[in-house]
């Protein structure tokens, strides 16, 4: 027996019956409430949420939320170019291995107990030392140790100079290292709270972004309240975030989702199922016209690009044999798909054909005309195989394409179209685990996959093809080896200018199509859907959710 002689148990459930009594009182009778006195933007986040530690923003609702609790030196606006945050200004040396950035005086974590007087304190340059290491420091294992793990040696390469100058010094150059910065595991977090709540700090979240963390009821709610002491402001001088707060829902069935958000109980929506697909849009990508006027739908560049991959390294066992190893052949798939009806009719229009390489349209520096990709030419691709020595396919092997039973549709179609040119393929649906251990370890010669932009900037896309990224440590699942490659790919480390360096990457990303390693299918898109009271989104090619400019009308 406990203190007021009330179980444990039973203290857990009348705190969160409280909780739940509170919450309903905040976010009840939207006349009286919403409408009038409190703006809350609903949304609903289908997939769960498994952690609020920006250390482990892995995917993408753990990215959103942690964008609204916490903030990093530096973030990217609408067209992902890198601007000031916490850093309110930075130098780089002449060598591009020394960064040292310098802060705000007037930023400071969210009020905690944990706080003297439970008031949150300012952030120092102190606190990026602790942050940044946080993420290399193996009894943390954070999912984005990736970030500095090749780029510093250790602690000592974080430095706080004074409180307000911070300096990061790299072991070698790496120009899109600024762009790197801006993602959600380089956020600032104070080591007394995270020493405090261990593990816990993961639904404990303290930060010092628009949002505050007000309370998470795991796989039914999470609560988000305004930050009243949040630093940043807007044009005109007023305060940010504009509304008060920001219900999340965990509703994990898509249709059910959708049908909250026609109930207007969501004020965002998230791309479009397949499921009902074609009920919200037409074959060309248009909103249906019973839902024209009900709410905004637009479409954007996503930094994914969807591809079938083709291992081509020859020295491997399964290619030795493998009628994938013919270049030309390679070519011929990349040809004899019809990529505009891909789209059409199994996406509704939801993504661009993939014919200007592999780096996806949003990314700064995507030139449609300066790399030459693939499109539909069916003719092209029977000359080919004739050329390869299999005239309509006569004598060439069946090949095995594999995928996921999500994708399943999408490589049907694919099949259909390399067999009218004579290419034969067959299907394997595997689990998505097994097929990217699969993949991780070169066993599989031709493989649906999709590459996500963890940062803006096309090296992201490029390392795939990098020698020194093999498998299983790397993300060179094709194995594809080429030293002009390799020698551009270095060269842009050294080159600082982004114009010059976009130049490399063309070279670079056309030297992939030469060689047809893998096959392009599309762009993808992102589609958000808002209620018409909502303003003030900010759409961006990472798809990135940023509310503190959102208002609710």
């Amino acid at each position: 027996m406990c203190k007021n002689n009330i179980p444990y148990r039973m203290r857990g459930s009348f705190k969160y019956i409280f909780w739940i009594f509170c919450i309903t009182l905040f976010f009840s009778c939207k006349e009286n409430t919403e409408h009038k006195d409190k703006k809350v933007f609903n949304i609903n986040l289908d997939q769960g949420l498994t952690s609020i530690d920006p250390a482990f923003a892995r995917n993408q609702n753990a990215i959103w939320i942690t964008n609204q609790i916490f903030n990093g030196l530096v973030q990217v606006d609408s067209s992902l170019q890198t601007m000031p945050c916490i850093a309110k200004s930075w130098q780089v040396s002449k060598d591009a291995l020394t960064y040292t950035f310098n802060l705000r005086n007037d930023v400071y974590f969210h009020d905690d107990p944990i706080f003297k007087n439970g008031k949150g304190r300012k952030v120092v340059a102190s606190d990026f030392v602790y942050s940044f290491y946080r993420l290399i420091d193996p009894k943390v294992a954070s999912s984005g140790g990736w970030i500095f793990s090749d780029k510093v040696k250790d602690q000592s390469n974080f430095i706080a100079i004074n409180d307000s100058t911070f300096q990061i010094k790299l072991v070698r150059p790496f120009p899109p290292f600024m762009s790197l910065l801006t993602t959600q595991y380089c956020s600032v977090v104070p080591h007394e709270i995270v020493a405090h709540y261990g593990k816990d700090f993961r639904s404990h979240p303290i930060g010092t972004g628009p949002f505050k963390f007000k309370y998470w009821k795991e796989g039914e709610i999470l609560v988000l309240l305004k930050n009243g002491h949040y630093f940043e402001k807007d044009t005109n001088g007023t305060a940010l975030p504009y509304i008060d707060a920001v219900k999340a829902s965990f509703i994990t069935d898509k249709q059910s989702g959708f049908m909250s958000f026609l109930k207007k109980d969501l004020d965002f929506y998230y791309n479009v199922d397949g499921s009902y697909r074609d009920d919200i849009l037409t074959k060309s990508g248009k909103m249906a016209s019973k839902y024209k006027g009900k709410f905004t739908l637009t479409k954007s560049p996503y930094l994914c690009t969807e591809y079938v991959g083709i291992l081509v390294d020859t020295g491997l066992a399964i290619v030795k044999k493998s009628p994938l190893r013919f270049k030309k052949i390679r070519q011929a798939i990349n040809y004899a798909i019809d990529r505009d009806k891909l789209i059409k009719y199994l996406r509704n229009g939801i993504g661009v054909a993939a014919t200007s390489g592999f780096i996806p349209k949003g990314m700064p520096g995507f030139d449609s005309l300066a790399v030459r990709g693939y499109a539909y030419n069916p003719k092209l691709a029977a000359k080919l195989l004739a050329e390869a020595g299999y005239p309509e396919g006569k004598g060439l092997t069946e090949i095995t394409l594999n995928t996921t039973t999500t994708y399943k549709d999408l490589i049907e179609f694919i099949q259909g179209e390399l067999n009218a040119v004579g290419i034969k393929t067959k299907i394997d649906v595997s689990p998505s685990a097994s097929l990217r251990d699969l993949m991780s370890k070169n066993h599989v010669n031709f493989f649906r996959g999709s590459w996500l932009a963890d940062y803006g900037d096309g090296e992201n896309f490029l390392s795939m093809f990098y020698s020194k990224n093999k498998v299983p440590y790397g993300p060179n699942y094709t194995a594809f080896y080429n030293q002009e490659f390799d020698r551009l790919f270095e060269q842009s480390y050294y080159e600082p200018n982004n114009e010059k360096r976009y130049v490399l990457y063309r070279k670079m990303d056309q030297i992939v199509m030469d060689y047809s390693p893998v096959v392009p299918l599309f762009y993808d898109q992102s589609v958000v859907m808002l209620q018409n009271n909502i303003s003030g989104y900010s759409f961006n090619p990472q798809s990135l959710m940023i509310l503190k400019r959102i208002k609710k009308g």
